[in-house]
């Protein structure tokens, strides 16, 4: 049984790697769906009136998203054992982790010190996000040994 919690630390990985490439690909999709896509997933108004124009900024900043996302899911699918091993695998996982986590947890803080500027996006978003902080920190943790 002592290979269960590596196991474990294996699937969270996967779905951690999952999850972020299906960010990456929403990413992906808010660029052909527009200023109102940008608007509904919380880009802002001056993401959208930028696309409205057509401005370049918008979709290449959407790229630049993506790709991001594309290699954390990448990192992960490695640390799962799926993929290739990057230089410095537990680095990326540990850091991965902490930027998912951070930007869950960002919800807290807001709520208590900021109540008004909360929308029902940053609620939804951030949850969804600690639900990926927590894929890629726990299985970190439950992988370690498989890491090095």
């Amino acid at each position: 049984m002592t290979d269960a919690p590596l196991a474990m630390g294996r699937k969270l990985l996967i779905a951690g790697g999952l999850l972020s490439s299906l960010a990456a690909l929403l990413h992906i999709a808010i660029i052909f769906g527009g200023a109102d896509w940008y608007r509904f997933f919380g880009a802002g108004e001056d993401m959208a009136r930028m696309a409205e124009k057509g401005w370049l900024y918008p979709k290449l900043m959407t790229i630049g998203i993506s790709a991001m996302l594309f290699i954390w899911a990448w990192i992960a699918f490695a640390g799962a054992g799926l993929v290739r091993k990057p230089p410095l695998l537990r680095t990326g996982l540990v850091i991965i982790s902490s930027v998912y986590l951070l930007r869950g947890l960002i919800l807290f803080p807001m709520l208590i010190f900021i109540p008004d500027d909360v929308s029902s996006f940053v609620v939804w978003s951030s949850l969804i996000v600690l639900v990926y902080g927590l894929c890629y920190t726990v299985g970190t943790w439950r992988a370690w040994p498989n890491l090095s």
